[in-house]
């Protein structure tokens, strides 16, 4: 078995090539848990295509490992990890949690059991502190990786995203451009028609959006998000 560099090594090797997406499913062949601590670690990599890899990576393999009935896998030991994500959200945790939100975000969207019981969690990070959840994050990249991964979940299980339209809402109000457009792309996933006004007033918005889509990174802007959200509610 490799040791963890060796391993990180090989992990971050498989994420580099172009054919990266069909190749995840090399890591099959490790245990999950052993796999955890180098997709931790290669969600703070400096190229941002790796970053983003690694994060479709994770979430294939906490999914993974929730349902395996190896001794000492299973859903709980899923759950532990994803505890350990919410962890490294908090600030007595001492880190900023580069990542995370992500890598949360695509577990959920691969497993409807964990995505059940950690989803309002999850939501919880962007929602005002006025709802008494005490969650929310001051961080605006932090921010950013929340709309990501409540879009993510959407794509997977919109059912469970209904009940935080308001909270997609509220985000295309934000003061990050970023942080809007990555609502407004939410809000068409999950065919708000609620939102179209907001959408129509967002259009034209020039803040730059990095959107990782369908496996490939996407640069874009908030403006465009909102049209095609709103292309979206036209065809719903």
């Amino acid at each position: 078995m490799p040791h963890y560099r060796d391993l990180k090594r090989r992990v971050r090797g498989l994420l580099t090539t172009e054919d990266w997406a069909a190749r995840l499913s090399e890591l099959d062949a490790l245990p999950p848990r052993r796999l955890t601590g180098p997709l931790f670690s290669l969600l703070l990599d400096a190229d941002e295509a790796v970053r983003w890899r690694a994060v479709a990576a994770f979430g294939r393999t906490i999914a993974r490992l929730a349902d395996s009935r190896e001794p000492g896998e299973g859903l709980e030991a899923a759950r532990i990890i994803l505890r350990q994500c919410l962890w490294r959200l908090n600030e007595e945790s001492g880190g900023v949690g580069w990542g995370v939100p992500e890598a949360l975000g695509e577990t959920l969207s691969r497993h409807r059991r964990l995505a059940t019981e950690f989803h309002r969690v999850l939501a919880s990070y962007v929602r005002e502190p006025e709802c008494g959840e005490g969650n929310c994050l001051d961080h605006v990249p932090l921010r950013r990786g929340v709309y990501w991964a409540l879009g993510r979940l959407a794509q997977a299980f919109p059912d469970l995203l209904e009940r935080e339209v308001p909270t997609l809402l509220a985000g295309l109000a934000e003061d990050d451009g970023a942080c809007r457009g990555l609502a407004a792309w939410a809000l068409g996933i999950l065919k708000a028609g609620e939102a179209a006004p907001q959408l129509a007033a967002l259009a034209g918005d020039p803040a730059e959006v990095v959107l990782f889509d369908a496996g490939a990174l996407r640069r874009t802007t908030a403006g465009v998000l909102a049209d095609e959200a709103l292309g979206r509610l036209a065809g719903s």
